[in-house]
C-alpha cells in the first residue's frame, strides 16, 4: 500500500472511533441532564471527549483538537465541582456535540469551512465563559491546553520526560512519534535524544515489535497532570517519568530515574551521555559528578507491560473493522455457493448414488453453516439506532414546549445492519411527527386526566421470522373523521369512499397529505409520512397504523430478518415456481371443499377447524389455468394474521438467495424478488405482505368477516 492509502485507512478507522465516542458523549450528556448526581455519566462524557481529542492530535486535526479541549476543560472543571450542572451548560456541551461532528465531517471530506471555524471560535468561547475563563485570544483551531492554569498566561517551566516504549507498541497501532510531535501543543520541545541500547541486531530483529526509548526536554506552562494526558493512550505499551527541571531538579529525582532505566554501568554510561547531550550546557552538575549508583527503581515507575501484554494476549472478544463492501462481496460469494449446492443436491438425486448423496448433505449443511455465519456478521442490535433518539426527543420538546419522556426496549433485537441505516430515518420521522401531532401539551394533559409527562416507546422484537418495530405515543390519536375529510379535500379520495379504519389511517402516507393547520419547521408541508412508507417498503417490509382516540397511537414496521438469503419454501403454480418464506409457513393441508367448489374465484374464505380464513388462488390471482390433479393449500402466519395460499403442487425447503428484480417487473403484483434454482430455472418469491393485504381487501369487499391486520 502507499503511503496515501495507509493514511486514507488510518483516517477512516479515526472517524470510525470518534463517531462511537460522540455517540457516547451525547448518551452521557443526557444521562446527565436527567440525573445531575450521577457522576459516572460525567466521566463518561470526558472520556469521550479525550479521546477524540488525543486521537485527532495524533492525525494533526488541530480544528478538532483545539474546540474538543474546551469541552474537555469545561467536563473536567464539573468533575471537580468547581462548575455545577445547569440548563445553560448542558445546552451548551450539546451544541459543542454536533459541533464536534462538523468539524469531524470536515474531516472525512478533506475540506474545512471558515463558517465552521467561526462557529467553533463562538462556541468555544461560550464554553470558556461558563468556565469562568476569558475569551480565546486565538483561533479554536489552534487552541491550547491549559490545565491547571490561571485565565493569565502561566510561566514557562522545563521538563525533562524520559519514555521507553513497550514491545508491543506498534502491534497495538501506536506510532510514538505522533505522541511526540503533539508536545508541541502544550509547549515547545527543546531537545529531543533517542535511546538505542535495546535495539537487537538486525538478525534478531523483529520488525513489529518497538524497542526505542526517548529522552525529551519540553518548556511549557502546563503541569505534569496535562502533560502525562498526551501521553495517557500509551499507559498500556509504555514507561514514561516526568522530571521538572525549572530552576534546576535535584539530584533525587535523577537518582532515582538512572537506577530506573540504567540496570548495569553500561546502560548507566550510556544514559548520562544521552542526558549531558540533551541538556548541553544547562546540564545539572549531577550528570558530571555521576559515576556510580544504586540499583533502585522509581516509585514512579509501575511496569505496565507484562500484564498488559498478558491482557491482550487472553482477549478473546476483540473487534476487526472489516470494510462493507468485502462483507457485501463474501455475501454474494455465499449466495452464489448456495445455488451450487442446490445444483450438487440435484445431480445426487439425479445419479442416485448413497456416496453421491452423502457428500451432497454433507456439503449441504457446511454451506448452510457458513450462510448462518456470514448473515450474522452483518447483524447489530438496533439499540444502538434507538438510543439517537434521547437526544431528538429532547430537543423537539424544548421546541414544542412538551414534556415528553422516551422509552426503549427491545434495544438487543438484531438486523440487518444494511436495514438499520435505512430505517433510522423513517423511525426519525415517526418519533417527530409523534411528537408534534399526537401528544398534547401539559395542560390539555392534566385537564384530560394524564400525565403531565407524555411518553413515546420504542420497541423492537421478533415475530414470525420478521423483526417488528413500534413507535408508540399516549397522546391524543389519530382523528379518523379528520384525516378522511382532508384526504377527500385535497382531492385524494372520493367523497363516497367506503374506507375502513385501517385505510383511512393509511391516508397520512400519500405524499402531499397534513392535517396541521400551520406550517413549521416540524411539520405541515405533507412531506415526510410517504417517504417513510417508501423507505418500508423499499426494504420488503409494511407498515400499519392502529389508534385509540384520547389514548394514543402505535405505528409497526414489520421488516424481514435479512435482505440476502432465507429460508424457503418451494412450491409450483402453472408451471412456474414460487417460494414463500419459510418462517410464515403454518401447515400444509388438502384443499378445503369451499375452495373447490368456487374454482373461478380469486379469493374467498374456508373453514379451518372452526375458525373462518380468507385464501387466495395463486393461479387465478396471476392469471394461469390451474394444473390437473391434486391441489394444496399452504397456511402462512404473520403476526395475527392467517391466510390460505392454494397452490398446484408443493417443493419442500428450500435455501433462498433473493436477487432483486428489474424496474421493468415492478408492476408484478406480490412479488418480491426471483432467486436461482439448482437446476438453473428461475423462481419467483412472494410479498406475503402484499397477498395478505390483497386477501384482507377482498374478503372486505365481500362483506365476509375475517380477521383484522393488527
Amino acid at each position: 500500500m502507499t503511503d496515501d492509502e495507509i493514511l486514507n485507512v488510518a483516517r477512516a478507522g479515526f472517524l470510525d472511533e470518534a463517531r462511537d465516542m460522540l455517540h457516547q458523549f451525547e448518551e452521557a450528556l443526557l444521562a446527565m441532564e436527567s440525573d445531575p448526581g450521577d457522576a459516572g455519566a460525567i466521566n463518561v462524557a470526558f472520556r469521550a471527549a479525550h479521546t477524540i481529542k488525543g486521537t485527532a492530535g495524533l492525525f494533526g486535526y488541530d480544528a478538532v483538537v483545539g474546540f474538543t479541549h474546551e469541552a474537555e476543560s469545561l467536563l473536567d472543571d464539573m468533575r471537580s465541582g468547581s462548575v455545577t450542572i445547569s440548563p445553560a451548560v448542558m445546552a451548551a456541551l450539546l451544541l459543542a456535540r454536533d459541533q464536534m461532528q462538523r468539524l469531524l465531517e470536515e474531516v472525512s471530506v478533506g475540506e474545512s469551512s471558515p463558517d465552521v471555524a467561526q462557529v467553533s471560535q463562538r462556541l468555544g468561547d461560550q464554553l470558556r465563559a461558563l468556565r469562568g475563563a476569558g475569551p480565546s485570544s486565538a483561533h479554536a483551531g489552534a487552541a491550547r491546553p491549559d490545565a491547571g492554569a490561571a485565565p493569565d498566561a502561566a510561566p514557562l517551566g522545563t521538563w525533562h520526560i524520559s519514555m521507553r516504549m513497550g514491545p508491543d507498541a506498534l502491534r497495538s497501532g501506536l506510532d510514538p512519534l505522533s505522541f511526540i510531535r503533539y508536545l508541541d501543543s502544550i509547549g515547545e520541545v527543546r531537545a529531543i535524544r533517542s535511546v538505542l541500547g535495546a535495539v537487537p541486531s538486525l538478525s534478531e530483529l523483529d520488525p513489529e515489535s518497538c524497542h526505542l526509548g526517548f529522552e525529551i526536554r519540553l518548556d511549557t506552562a502546563a503541569d505534569q497532570a496535562a502533560i502525562a494526558q498526551v501521553f495517557e493512550f500509551l499507559a498500556d505499551d509504555a514507561r514514561i517519568d516526568y522530571v521538572a527541571l525549572a530552576p534546576t531538579a535535584g539530584s533525587a529525582a535523577y537518582e532515582a530515574l538512572l537506577a530506573a532505566r540504567a540496570p548495569d554501568d553500561e546502560t548507566r554510561a550510556e544514559l548520562l551521555s544521552v542526558w549531558q547531550d540533551l541538556a548541553g550546557p544547562d546540564a545539572p552538575p549531577f550528570i558530571e559528578r555521576r559515576r556510580e549508583s544504586p540499583d533502585r527503581r522509581s516509585v514512579q515507575e509501575p511496569d505496565r507491560r507484562a500484564g498488559s501484554k498478558d491482557r491482550r494476549g487472553g482477549d478473546d472478544t476483540r473487534f476487526v473493522r472489516v470494510r462493507a463492501d468485502k462483507l457485501d462481496k463474501l455475501i454474494d460469494l455465499i449466495g452464489e455457493l448456495v445455488i451450487a449446492s442446490s445444483g450438487a443436491e440435484l445431480a445426487a438425486k439425479d445419479e442416485d448414488t448413497p456416496r453421491f448423496a452423502e457428500v451432497a448433505l454433507r456439503i449441504h449443511d457446511l454451506v448452510q453453516e457458513a450462510r448462518d455465519g456470514a448473515l450474522g456478521l452483518r447483524m447489530v442490535p438496533i439499540g444502538e439506532t434507538f438510543a439517537r433518539f434521547h437526544r431528538v426527543v429532547r430537543d423537539v420538546s424544548l421546541q414544542l414546549d412538551k414534556e415528553v419522556g422516551l422509552q426503549i426496549s427491545g434495544g438487543e433485537t438484531e438486523l440487518d445492519k444494511s436495514m438499520v441505516e435505512t430505517i433510522a430515518d423513517p423511525l426519525m420521522h415517526l418519533v417527530r411527527n409523534s411528537m408534534d401531532h399526537g401528544i398534547e401539551r401539559p395542560a390539555d394533559r392534566l385537564a384530560a386526566g394524564k400525565p403531565r409527562e407524555a411518553t413515546v416507546a420504542l420497541h423492537a422484537y421478533h415475530e414470525s421470522g420478521s423483526i417488528v418495530i413500534e413507535v408508540s405515543d399516549d397522546g391524543k390519536g389519530l382523528d379518523r373523521d379528520r384525516i378522511l375529510a382532508k384526504a377527500v379535500e385535497k382531492g385524494l379520495v372520493a367523497a363516497d369512499a367506503d374506507l375502513s379504519d385501517e385505510q383511512i389511517y393509511q391516508l397520512i402516507f400519500l405524499p402531499g397529505f397534513s392535517t396541521a393547520d400551520q406550517v413549521t419547521n416540524l411539520s405541515g408541508r405533507g412531506v415526510g409520512m410517504d417517504v417513510v412508507k417508501s423507505n418500508v417498503e423499499s426494504l420488503r417490509g409494511q407498515i400499519n397504523v392502529a389508534s385509540q382516540p384520547g389514548r394514543g397511537a402505535t405505528i409497526q414496521i414489520r421488516l424481514p430478518l435479512t435482505l440476502a438469503m432465507i429460508d424457503g419454501f418451494l412450491t409450483q403454480v402453472g408451471g412456474i415456481s414460487y417460494v414463500v418464506p419459510l418462517a410464515v409457513v403454518a401447515e400444509c393441508i388438502d384443499l378445503p371443499a369451499e375452495c373447490r367448489d368456487h374454482p373461478e374465484r380469486v379469493t374467498g374464505t374456508f373453514d379451518l377447524r372452526g375458525e373462518l380464513l380468507p385464501y387466495v388462488d395463486l393461479s387465478r390471482f396471476y392469471g394461469c389455468e390451474p394444473a390437473a390433479g391434486r391441489r394444496s393449500l399452504v397456511m402462512i402466519r404473520d403476526g395475527a394474521t392467517r391466510i390460505g395460499l392454494i397452490v398446484d403442487r408443493l417443493m419442500g425447503e428450500h435455501q433462498t438467495v433473493i436477487k432483486p428484480l428489474s424496474s421493468i417487473f415492478r408492476h408484478l403484483k406480490a412479488i418480491s424478488g426471483s432467486t436461482i434454482l439448482g437446476s438453473g430455472e428461475v423462481a419467483l418469491v412472494l410479498d406475503v405482505q402484499g397477498l395478505m393485504g390483497h386477501a384482507a381487501e377482498a374478503t372486505r369487499r365481500s362483506g365476509a368477516t375475517a380477521p383484522r391486520l393488527r
